[in-house]
């Protein structure tokens, strides 16, 4: 086989490792699902306003609500913060 393909075959078995948390000294970390309906709800903003303020577009947070599809990656993440402390990130972004 060519050097190119061991470096490219090597490289993905360590992304597989480290999506698996095996790689070395790594910790993959999942944040935990959202009900992103009930989150809206308990920050007290309409579908707009909650879209507005944390930059998610109106048409996304109606399918995460409906549960036509599942928020993930960085939105996911933002989720779980907003969650957590709303305050903080209503803040952070307002500067």
């Amino acid at each position: 086989m060519s050097t190119a393909f061991d470096s490219i075959k090597r490289g993905l078995q360590e992304a597989i490792a480290h999506a698996e948390g095996r790689g070395r000294g790594v910790r993959v970390h999942r944040p935990r699902p959202v009900d992103v309906k009930a989150l809206r709800a308990k920050v007290d903003m309409t579908q707009e306003e909650f879209a507005a303020k944390f930059g998610f577009s109106t048409a996304t947070l109606r399918h995460w609500e409906r549960g036509d599809r599942k928020p993930h990656g960085a939105s996911l993440v933002l989720l779980n913060v907003i969650e957590r402390n709303p305050r903080a990130v209503i803040e952070a972004l307002a500067a």
